[in-house]
């Protein structure tokens, strides 16, 4: 089973090279955030010729998460629990046997604003949901955008970067408070290089220096963990003409 999760940016604007990409690849799920396209305007018609499930959850040039499937997809929830805004930044569904949770994290603005504390009570209630939700014994992924580099090889410049919204000390400890509820991140499992990112900004050709971030991640409670054979980031669409300034992140199971 190949699982991906992919920051698109606007999946209208990168639809083409998001169709190229599920044609080349096929992954068994895909799991995308940022859609930033609400559902009224989802584009379905384009999805069904590639025979992939889909459920989403999106709003206007904002957020928006959705779920791709080569199998069938039930029992969808949309949203935390007590959500009391963006509904569009969490979709849970049951997959194969399996449960997974596609989130768009918020990013936090500055460290001084309202958002950096809605960021890290975002997390605190993230734990509550998986702790009145699931056992860390049940099959779960947890997979996203999660705007939190946990760790200074997740980041080109960590003394630089410390006090930045997603590289900040509380930041780092809100998403270690999650993992640490049963999650595994399965890409550090099999690459434990520097150097490996999934966010470029567009500016500064901080891709052609590789200026990048390991924001997104696949984190899988024990028992899909030890079945995860491979985990790598693919860095062509970040390459393509038009990308987003993010790139895919893909784990293979023996599932």
């Amino acid at each position: 089973m190949k699982v991906a999760s992919f920051n698109v940016n606007s999946l209208r604007a990168r639809l083409s090279l998001v169709l190229r990409w599920l044609a080349e690849h096929q992954p068994d799920i895909f799991a995308v955030q940022e859609t930033k396209v609400q559902d009224v305007d989802f584009p379905t018609d384009a999805f069904e010729p590639t025979g992939y499930k889909y459920v989403f959850k999106g709003q206007k040039s904002y957020n928006g998460v959705a779920i791709f499937s080569r199998s069938e997809i039930t029992n969808v929830k949309l949203g935390l629990n007590d959500e009391p805004k963006d509904p569009a930044r969490l979709i849970k569904a049951e997959i194969n046997g399996l449960v997974i949770v596609n989130t768009y994290i918020p990013q936090g603005y500055s460290t001084e604003s309202e958002k950096f504390r809605y960021k890290l009570n975002w997390f605190s209630r993230l734990r509550s949901f998986f702790e009145k939700g699931f056992k860390p014994t049940d099959p779960v992924l947890w997979v996203g955008d999660f705007n939190v580099a946990p760790q200074p090889i997740d980041v080109y410049d960590p003394e630089g970067l410390l006090g930045h919204v997603c590289f900040h000390p509380e930041a780092r400890k809100a998403l270690s408070r999650v993992v640490q509820w049963g999650f595994v991140d399965v890409f550090r499992m099999h690459s434990h290089q520097p150097g490996q990112y999934t966010f470029w900004d567009y500016r500064l050709n901080s891709l052609g220096r590789n200026l990048g971030w390991r924001l997104d991640h696949i984190m899988a409670t024990q028992p899909l963990a030890k079945k995860c054979t491979a985990s790598y980031i693919d860095k062509t669409p970040r390459l393509a003409e038009k990308p987003s300034d993010h790139t895919p992140v893909v784990a293979e199971f023996d599932w």
